[in-house]
């Protein structure tokens, strides 16, 4: 939502009048709470600065300040030194199980969410020494690599590398959809996986794609997948926002405690 239209928007929302109760700031930070989870104003969202927002709703500077602090105040808002005032870029916490093997497409819908992906590199060519240890393949078999930034319902929550051998997924992949949706369509979807994670903190460029703070904790995930016949078929790592995501497993008592 753009200036213009945030200021039509809280404008058409009555805040002076008169049958509603409670002081002008009140009014005007339930307004934009309103706006906030009716999904208008996405986190991450600038929201004007405090004078120009006074001027344009003839308010009091005084009224759009302390609105603005109370939701600071409730997480709703957050300020960030030298740019402004933003929608708070905080994200409800998921757990997700460390024991089951699943796409990030498919585990956001299970949870009533849009998955979307959006590409950041797209190449094909022959494996690093590394990745052809990790993937069984010959140093001349190309591999696709892709780099995507993971969405759900339009936020930022992971960055995706994945390595895949070519023979298995062909050079017509395009990336957009759910990566095991492609492989399986074309008769190799994993079946297992091996996964290891690791605390990080995100450097600059990582985290301003996921739009928080440079230094910001995240999880890091390896994992190499397998088909039923033990051949690699996928090596990624992610980084995940460490503000979004719990990953739990469940552990049993072994029979000699």
């Amino acid at each position: 939502m753009d200036r213009t239209s945030l200021i039509a928007e809280l404008s058409s929302r009555g805040l002076r009048d008169e049958a509603l109760t409670g002081p002008l700031y009140k009014r005007l930070a339930q307004a934009l709470t309103g706006l906030i989870q009716e999904g208008l104003l996405k986190p991450g969202a600038a929201l004007p600065g405090e004078r120009d927002l006074a001027e344009a709703l003839k308010l009091g500077r005084v009224t759009v300040r302390t609105a603005y602090r109370d939701l600071m105040a409730a997480g709703v808002l957050e300020s960030r030194h030298g740019s402004g005032t933003f929608v708070s870029s905080k994200v409800e916490r998921m757990e997700q199980s460390l024991w089951r093997l699943s796409s990030f497409s498919a585990d956001m819908r299970s949870r009533g969410r849009l998955p979307a992906a959006r590409i950041l590199s797209r190449t094909i060519n022959t494996p690093s020494p590394e990745e052809s240890f990790l993937l069984g393949l010959g140093g001349d078999e190309p591999v696709l690599r892709l780099d995507r930034l993971r969405l759900a319902d339009g936020l930022p929550l992971a960055i995706e590398r994945a390595v895949v051998p070519i023979k298995f997924l062909g050079v017509d992949a395009g990336g957009e959809g759910s990566l095991y949706d492609a492989l399986a369509a074309s008769g190799h979807r994993p079946v297992r996986a091996l996964q290891r994670l690791t605390a990080v903190t995100l450097d600059p460029s990582s985290a301003a794609i996921l739009n928080v703070k440079s230094g910001a904790p995240a999880l890091l995930i390896e994992r190499v997948s397998r088909l039923e016949d033990q051949r690699v078929v996928e090596y990624t790592r992610s980084h995940y926002r460490g503000d979004a995501y719990d990953f739990v497993a469940e552990l049993r008592i072994g029979d000699d405690l």
